[in-house]
């Protein structure tokens, strides 16, 4: 279903039900998958390309150009995979090509309202991105991390997969996975032991998570230190590797 007032580019291509409501616009070299529904003043502007049953609520701007100042229009892509719920306000911008050009948002990740994804940022699966949540440009955020109401994070760092970013935070260095930070001054504050449960990790994986943490974060080593008494660990728990791997590769640094 199209609505009348929908304005569509012919150069844009709809995969089958595609549902567009009233005062959407849909530019050029905007690729949408089968069954996604746009619900009315929807904006997205390409090169986009949009994978199947997605959501947009009213007032989406997906795939403008990006607020960085070096952006001179160059042709930079964004792509969406599938069954993703983006909720009113929510904008998401192209790529620079200062990083690899594209912006990147996987599949099964609900982004609430008025949340905001910036250029270059690389977004897993299932996801959760709460009210007002700002994401800056170059951002990586893997699988099942959650994101409070209200979390800003800086540009160029990391989210590891199963983190939970506590409402307000202000992060300014790498999460690792698994890991729990809330408050303002983004103190760790544990693993998120509950998601991972609900997750199906096994009772010992959370417990060789639990000891990796205390060993990141309370015997009192370094960084390099703690990646060399994990590397039993890391061995029989990939879970752990996943945290010697991320912290490895913090360029920033992880949040301590």
């Amino acid at each position: 279903m199209i609505h009348s007032t929908a304005v569509i580019s012919d150069k844009a291509t709809l995969g089958a039900n595609v549902k567009v409501g009233p005062f959407c616009v849909i530019d050029d070299d905007v690729v949408i998958g089968d069954n996604c529904t746009l619900t009315s003043h929807v904006v997205i502007r390409g090169p986009s390309k949009i994978g199947k049953n997605n959501t947009f609520y009213q007032f989406c701007s997906i795939g403008e150009d990006c607020q960085d100042k070096k952006y001179a229009g160059e042709r930079t892509e964004l792509t969406i995979g599938d069954d993703n719920v983006f909720r009113e306000g929510v904008t998401v911008h192209r790529g620079t090509i200062q990083d690899d050009s594209i912006t990147v948002i996987g599949s099964r990740n609900l982004i609430m309202v008025n949340a905001h994804v910036a250029h270059d940022c690389v977004l897993g699966n299932d996801i959760i991105l709460a009210n007002n949540v700002a994401v800056a440009g170059h951002v990586h955020i893997d699988d099942f991390a959650i994101l409070g109401g209200a979390v800003g994070i800086h540009q160029f760092c990391k989210v590891g997969a199963h983190a939970f970013l506590g409402a307000g935070g202000i992060i300014l260095r790498d999460v690792p996975p698994y890991v729990m930070v809330s408050g303002h001054k983004n103190i760790p504050q544990g693993i998120n032991s509950e998601g991972l449960k609900r997750r199906g990790f096994e009772k010992d994986t959370i417990q060789a998570v639990k000891r990796a943490y205390r060993t990141i974060y309370r015997d009192g080593n370094t960084i390099e230190e703690a990646i060399t008494k994990l590397a039993d660990s890391a061995a029989e728990h990939s879970a752990v590797a996943d945290m010697i791997t991320f912290l490895k590769n913090a360029e920033r640094g992880i949040i301590r």
